[in-house]
């Protein structure tokens, strides 16, 4: 039952984060009239991270390797397309950090004590930060590398700095449909 389980929480991650990579965000403020303001993020990342909040590592883990393997097949789910040449883009490092950031994710979610809100918040928060270290790490070997046009800190900004607090805001977001799902779906700590 647990391997089913898995499988079909890694196949709801790979859908997840497909359609989550077509949705822009955006924030409705409240006001007379009301104003929808785009983020600069799309739902992909807390697609991953809901995946392993509510499944855990294993199936966070399967949906990141899956869509992976979906892009460098020549599928165009990544933001500028696929194909194995995409592993020589800037940005693929915060792909390839899809991997850790959904284990660590889905790890910390499981541990006693953590189906509240603030500690789901505070463990796809550490999945964000593992997976912008990643991403970071690529920048700065590529740069050593000389593999990129941009001067570093323009790639820290427009990869890493710019999206964050859009990022960190859905995190809050993942959190909460991660908690009303785990009830929902009656998932024990």
């Amino acid at each position: 039952m647990k391997a089913l389980a898995t499988w079909s929480g890694a196949l709801a991650g790979l859908l997840l984060i497909v359609i989550g990579g077509l949705l822009p965000s955006a924030l409705l403020i409240p006001s007379a009239p009301l104003q929808l303001v785009d983020l600069p993020a799309t739902w992909q990342v807390p697609a991953l991270l809901l995946c392993a909040l509510v499944s855990g590592p294993r199936a966070g883990m399967m949906a990141a390797v899956a869509y992976l393997s979906l892009g460098l097949l020549d599928l165009p789910v990544f933001h500028s397309g696929g194909g194995l040449p995409y592993v020589l883009e800037p940005g693929f490092g915060y792909l390839a950090g899809f991997i850790p950031a959904a284990w660590l994710t889905g790890r910390l979610s499981q541990q006693q004590g953590m189906g509240d809100l603030t500690s789901q918040a505070a463990a796809a928060v550490a999945g964000l930060v593992t997976l912008q270290l990643s991403g970071l790490v690529n920048l700065a070997v590529g740069a050593l590398l000389r593999r990129w046009d941009q001067p570093l800190t323009e790639l820290v900004l427009s990869y890493g700095v710019r999206p964050l607090p859009a990022q960190l805001a859905l995190c809050a977001a993942t959190a909460l449909m991660a908690v009303i799902l785990r009830w929902c779906l009656v998932i024990k700590e």
